[in-house]
């Protein structure tokens, strides 16, 4: 009889503490992470919308189950692919960046400025090629070795997927800019480099570009107006949340992209 008194408390002791482990690793499971990463097209200031005017990184959170996925929106305005990485943004994303998160970047804006003025100095070298040219940047005070466009945008691909976590290229989203009654796209320079760079090194790429003129298009030029504020490239809230709404469809789309398990039915 004490024996069996004996195994049944242990037996009870063992399953209850097997309940009490199972639950703490339910509470302790680490949410993936979705790290955004951009310009002010993406994130606006501080995100809140003071200047009224919004990024597309703000206001994606709608579309995702965010009680099983993290999102945070790391884009900053005034950030090429060259100063997001050299002013050690991309470094703390890495030391965080786990397997199984996700990046979805977007740059190019900012792009096609000079390489070193002494405003700036945020310019990459056009293309995806290997150029590179040694400059002394005025604003940091150092030697710099610049490269292209496609070669800082292929790190932050290689890295994301180097640390076990899923990379999305975008294209940059179009401004404001008309041209015989069409949208003018960047499918001949930035918009193009991103595709090839997503296609050359096994990333997802969303040609966020042309889905979001495309969707310019069907509105008179009036209604498209009203989906930026104070000049060609920055949007509202209307239209960051178009902007959204359009990476949303865009992951939608995309084959085999475990991402999609996160998006709100």
């Amino acid at each position: 009889m004490i024996q069996r008194r004996n195994f049944i408390w242990r037996t009870t002791l063992l399953l209850a503490t097997a309940v009490v482990l199972q639950a703490f690793w339910v509470q302790t499971e680490r949410k993936p992470v979705l790290y955004i990463i951009g310009d002010s097209t993406v994130r606006n200031g501080d995100g809140t919308g003071k200047n009224k005017q919004w990024g597309w990184g703000t206001v994606l959170h709608p579309y995702f189950d965010t009680t099983r996925i993290q999102i945070q929106n790391h884009a900053i305005g005034g950030r090429s692919s060259r100063t997001f990485m050299t002013e050690g943004r991309w470094d703390r994303i890495m030391n965080n960046l786990q397997p199984g998160d996700f990046v979805i970047m977007q740059f190019g804006h900012n792009d096609a400025g000079p390489l070193d003025d002494t405003s700036r100095a945020r310019g990459t070298i056009r293309g995806i090629g290997d150029e590179e040219k040694e400059i002394y940047n005025p604003i940091r005070k150092v030697q710099e070795v610049v490269h292209t466009y496609g070669w800082y945008m292929r790190k932050y691909v290689t890295d994301t997927k180097a640390k076990g976590a899923t990379a999305i290229v975008c294209s940059p989203v179009p401004r404001n800019n008309w041209q015989q009654g069409k949208i003018r796209r960047s499918n001949q320079d930035y918009g193009l480099w991103a595709k090839q760079i997503a296609e050359q090194n096994g990333a997802y790429f969303i040609d966020l570009n042309e889905l979001v003129a495309a969707a310019y298009e069907t509105m008179d030029t009036a209604t498209v107006n009203t989906l930026f504020f104070g000049d060609h490239t920055h949007t509202s809230l209307p239209g960051a949340e178009l902007n959204a709404g359009k990476v949303a469809a865009g992951i939608k789309a995309l084959p085999k992209m475990p991402l999609q398990a996160y998006l709100k039915p």
